[in-house]
């Protein structure tokens, strides 16, 4: 990998690819709509001169081709609404892919594991039966499709499987992002599903590692790929070690389907999140075993040190004191 080009940078993924790709010392073009945030991403990672912006709109191929000159790595993080998942997703993918196709690039597609459906394993390998039920899950299966499809035979492809993530870059897009940014300012927050089951999270920089050593790996391309976290842990155990790092006590509410739906009438992305709570009652754990038999070992930050890193990040960020209370 010469010089790669993350799609979507300024997102929770896309910026935690572009400082892992940075910190390594490649080449790399940070493609987003926004100058500003784009901008702001660069000057927090210290502006390196082997990082350069380019603005763009990833739902038109020419801007994305336009921009990738001398890339042969294309980092595909950019998502959509969660609730224009269903019109938007895979007009996005194809825009991505016809630009890495005219380019013949290696692209890396971020996505997560909604197209699963229920849990048939303890731990899911990359083999495990895709049975989507929902709406998301038979739409991120219909996107999978479409990215090994035969059309693009000039660019190679694979598919990196995340499961809920948090870390100093997550944003809304994360369940757990909201929730740990309103402990870090101190304000009554919000948990999305069930608080006491425990449930699997990767620990973006983690993630972020190793995505970059999948991408390095020619033989990695056209297959899926599996990235764990750093084990289990309940909503419960997550909300201490976050308000021990923040110095808050303020309520944590956790929200089911009631709540989400009462939500929605307000924000429609919470009544979209409805649909998707079977994972957090019946949680899915990804196995990592392909990773570490032809990758190398799987990175996972202890949870206690990813949590209290992330909130403290958060408040650098928004120069928040910890308060007690």
């Amino acid at each position: 990998m010469k010089k790669a080009i993350v799609i979507g940078a300024t997102g929770g993924t896309g910026a935690s690819v572009t400082e892992e790709l940075v910190r390594r010392g490649i080449r790399t073009i940070a493609f987003g709509r926004s100058r500003g945030k784009l901008e702001q991403l660069k000057a927090n990672l210290g502006n390196p001169k082997h990082l350069t912006i380019a603005v763009g709109d990833a739902f038109r191929p020419n801007d994305i081709v336009t921009a990738s000159e001398g890339a042969d790595v294309l980092f595909h993080c950019a998502n959509v609404p969660y609730h224009e998942m269903v019109s938007k997703l895979i007009p996005l993918g194809e825009s991505v892919m016809e630009a890495a196709n005219r380019l013949s690039l290696k692209v890396v597609v971020i996505d997560g594991i909604y197209p699963y459906g229920r849990r048939q394993a303890d731990r899911v390998t990359e083999d495990h039966p895709k049975q989507p039920h929902t709406r998301k899950g038979k739409i991120r299966l219909a996107y999978e499709q479409m990215l090994f499809d035969d059309r693009w035979s000039r660019a190679k492809v694979m598919i990196v499987r995340l499961p809920d993530y948090y870390g100093p870059t997550a944003n809304e897009a994360s369940y757990l992002g909201s929730t740990l940014e309103a402990i870090a300012a101190g304000k009554m927050a919000f948990f999305i599903g069930n608080m006491r089951v425990p449930r699997e999270y990767v620990y973006l920089p983690d993630a972020a590692f190793m995505i970059a050593e999948l991408a390095a790996k020619d033989e990695a391309y056209g297959e899926n790929w599996h990235i764990p976290g750093a084990g289990l842990i309940s909503g419960r155990e997550i909300v201490r070690m976050a308000r021990q790092a923040s110095g808050s006590s303020k309520p944590v509410i956790p929200l089911g389907r009631g709540g989400l739906s009462l939500l929605g009438m307000a924000v429609p992305v919470m009544k979209e999140v409805v649909e998707m709570l079977y994972l957090t009652e019946e949680p899915l754990v990804l196995s990592g075993d392909k990773y570490k038999r032809l990758i190398g070992p799987v990175r996972a930050t202890p949870f206690e040190e990813g949590i209290t890193n992330t909130v403290r990040a958060l408040q650098r960020k928004g120069q928040i004191l910890p308060k007690s209370n």
